[in-house]
């Protein structure tokens, strides 16, 4: 089944997302998780050690500037589940204006760290992360949490949860639980404009960076 913007739409609206066995596949594996990882907007937390990386590193956020280095970044792992069909999906979503990366920049122009997903109504699905220096991948999270929530988003996805994010404030919810909160989520009136503005105006919230 070649993967489509409509088909990723329709699925991830009613809680399925696809991975591949490994990034040389050419078939995708559609999942629902008995146990859905979430990480609650206003539970996110981050050590003292990354606040103080953010504040001594002279680090640049910004939001969709490179979103298929972002993706590749992602990708460029020895173990994925995203491959070449996969890939190409989310290129499309985001000429779309639905998918979104959210990008943390070395003081030379360099990523130090990224995340990318798909956004919904006020649901955000939050695909990977990438770290390539430090805690680049919690800066680039921390980023996109607080630019979900200027938005109005209500809830962001994870998927499962590893222990990286339950570090974080990330926890697990059971099928019926993640399907009720996702229908609200569908239906709440965020501002993906506001959230997904090219610089950062999520780093105003200062929340996170108190440690």
């Amino acid at each position: 089944m070649r993967l489509t913007p409509e088909l990723i739409v329709r699925a991830y609206a009613q809680g399925v997302f696809p991975m591949a066995e490994t990034a040389t596949s050419d078939e995708v594996h559609w999942f629902e998780p008995r146990r859905r990882g979430i990480l609650p907007l206003e539970g996110f937390h981050v050590s003292r050690s990354c606040a103080r990386t953010r504040r001594r590193g002279g680090f640049r956020f910004r939001c969709d500037g490179d979103f298929a280095g972002v993706l590749a970044a992602c990708a460029d792992r020895e173990e994925t589940w995203i491959n070449a069909d996969i890939a190409r999906v989310f290129l499309d979503l985001h000429a779309l204006g639905l998918a979104h990366s959210v990008e943390v920049l070395c003081p030379d122009g360099r990523l130090a760290g990224g995340v990318y997903g798909l956004a919904l109504g006020g649901a955000f699905f939050a695909e990977s992360m990438v770290s390539r220096v430090t805690d680049g991948s919690k800066m680039a999270l921390a980023e996109l949490v607080a630019r979900l929530r200027l938005g109005g988003f209500t809830l962001l996805d994870t998927q499962y949860l590893t222990p990286h994010l339950a570090r974080l404030g990330g926890v697990e919810i059971s099928r019926a639980a993640y399907r009720m909160r996702l229908a609200e989520a569908l239906e709440a009136p965020a501002e993906s404009a506001r959230a997904f503005a090219p610089e950062n105006p999520g780093r105003a919230d200062g929340a996170f960076w108190d440690g």
